[in-house]
């Protein structure tokens, strides 16, 4: 049985007794392990999971779907109050990320960088391709751009070298979960284009995709590529679309339309289950 837990989204849904901002963490539990995908903004996740019965300290993973605050912050007060055993992130993780906006470029940093990992003996990989967390479950980066439709807003960049340049979010990492009937796919926002995502891990894993939960960053998409987008990953054999945190109502409402597509919506507290 595999269990996903919100910790974290932007609303609340049934339970009004918990903590929302603008952020995502997904608790995976399967055969008795636990794996946290992104942590949130901030310490309101670890308040949360406390009052959902949650033990952080016993997690046996923790992957961060790319450097920006909303899901990496948390990060830091997960780490400062319990012991984490294995931290997953993409490459490029701790590069300078800004997003521009009236000439400003305001930072989008995850709070913490490799000596905070180094003092408090944090053992983290890269993902390049794909590494297997636990048996049947996967974090994977380095999707191919193939999608026209599917671009990054320029307001994304990031510091290097050479300066500021658009920020293509190689560090950004799903995790695929495998069950009977095929695979669950975990996004923070699918920067690199949710249907580009679903492709490459179907074909990666020789599995087809039979839900997706998490951000997909629609909620900037005009209404023709919203629709483009639920057409493509129904006719790839998507089931269940939990579209959270940035994905936006307007593609959780044509989503809510379809026949062919169940949507949930996973507020703190929230849990979807697989056999």
């Amino acid at each position: 049985m595999l269990k996903i837990m919100a910790l974290m989204d932007n609303k609340l849904t049934g339970r009004k007794d918990l903590m929302c901002e603008h952020g995502l963490s997904l608790l995976v539990t399967c055969h008795g392990k636990n794996v946290l995908f992104d942590c949130g903004s901030s310490e309101k996740m670890l308040y949360n999971a406390k009052k959902l019965g949650v033990d952080l300290g016993k997690l046996d993973a923790v992957a961060l779907s790319h450097g920006h605050y909303d899901h990496a912050g948390g990060f830091r007060f997960l780490a400062e109050r319990y012991p984490v055993a294995r931290l997953f992130i993409g490459p490029g993780f701790f590069e300078e990320k800004y997003a521009v906006s009236d000439n400003c470029y305001r930072s989008l940093a995850a709070g913490f960088d490799r000596a905070f990992l180094t003092e408090r003996g944090i053992v983290h990989t890269f993902v390049e391709g794909v590494a297997e967390i636990l048996p049947g479950v996967h974090a994977i980066s380095g999707f191919p751009r193939i999608e026209p439709m599917e671009t990054i807003p320029e307001r994304f960049v990031r510091l290097t070298e050479a300066g500021l340049v658009t920020d293509d979010f190689r560090d950004e990492l799903c995790l695929a979960l495998e069950t009977g009937e095929g695979v669950v796919l975990l996004v923070g926002c699918a920067h690199p284009g949710i249907i580009n995502m679903v492709r490459h891990v179907g074909a990666l894993l020789g599995k087809p995709v039979r839900a997706v939960l998490g951000g997909t960053h629609l909620s900037e998409a005009d209404p023709a590529r919203i629709r483009y987008t639920v057409d493509a990953l129904e006719e790839m054999g998507v089931k269940l679309l939990g579209l959270s945190h940035c994905s936006g109502d307007s593609a959780e409402s044509l989503i809510r339309q379809r026949e062919g597509i169940t949507a949930c919506h996973l507020g703190p507290g929230d849990c979807v289950f697989f056999l």
